[in-house]
């Protein structure tokens, strides 16, 4: 079962040192969105790359609406593959949706994660009388219906908005053929799990160290959303990066490195 697992998500492991980091890739990307990263911490740290079912890699057989029409199904495959592995107190890296992911791994397997690292993350995606995330609900239903009608034009015109940093073209082109890599039909239930998904309620049960990396300017996740998570969860530390845009492990990957780093260090 474990081999059917780490074939299943495509997982490598590489690295030397006791303590594990599993980095767990957003939605549209898959492990390579790690390549400016994972590297640095290989000395220290063994590093675990994976994809979930349906990005990437993987084995796209194993995908189906019911495990994944919610963000428990991604969840299940960061726990299936981390038992595989036989993995204990692990430091999780988790960008964008796969920070909530992390966050209900940690709430049923406290014993599993040590930490977590949360870049650019939201629970919630959709604005409210008493919270901002960022998106009215007439936005997130653009976004979906475009994603059905024309999935490389939608490609096309997210790849800026979310790569910001107009100065290097080069890195929303190549976002947008990371995106275009994906499966159109499971990439379009992933975005509606992930737009649509409220983990607001579930932060304040995350009782283990958080850093949480919020870029300066983020059209996904604003600085709103990075200060509430915060708020919510206890034990946690933010950090505003010099970067701006919603990837930056992979526009400013030298900065991420070093904030890893430093809190990993202390």
């Amino acid at each position: 079962m474990s081999e059917e697992i780490i074939k299943r998500n495509n997982v490598r492991v590489f690295g030397q040192g006791k303590q594990m980091l599993v980095f767990g890739h957003g939605f549209g990307c898959d492990q390579y969105v790690w390549s400016e990263i994972a590297p640095a911490f290989e000395d220290k740290y063994r590093v675990v790359l994976f994809d979930y079912v349906g990005s990437g890699k993987s084995d796209k057989s194993a995908y189906s609406t019911e495990r994944y029409g919610t963000l428990h199904g991604y969840k299940q495959d960061l726990l299936d593959l981390c038992d595989a592995l036989n993995l204990e107190n692990i430091v999780f890296v988790g960008h964008s949706v796969s920070s909530m992911i992390g966050a209900l791994a940690s709430i049923e397997r406290p014993d599993m994660i040590d930490k977590l690292v949360m870049i650019g993350p939201s629970p919630y995606y959709l604005n409210e009388s008493d919270y901002y995330g960022g998106f009215e609900k007439s936005d997130i239903d653009e976004l979906l219906d475009m994603m059905e009608v024309n999935y490389k034009e939608w490609a096309k015109y997210l790849a800026p908005v979310v790569m910001q940093n107009e100065d290097r073209p080069h890195l929303a082109e190549e976002f947008e053929q990371i995106l275009c890599s994906n499966d159109p039909v499971i990439a379009r239930n992933f975005a509606e799990v992930t737009f649509t998904s409220d983990v607001r309620s579930e932060l304040s049960k995350v009782t283990v160290p958080t850093l949480i990396l919020q870029p300066q300017f983020d059209a996904i996740a604003p600085p709103e959303v990075g200060r509430f998570v915060h708020e919510q969860i206890k034990d946690s530390q933010l950090v505003v990066m010099e970067a701006a845009g919603h990837n930056p492990h992979i526009s400013h990957s030298e900065e991420t490195v070093e904030l890893i780093q430093a809190y990993l260090n202390s």
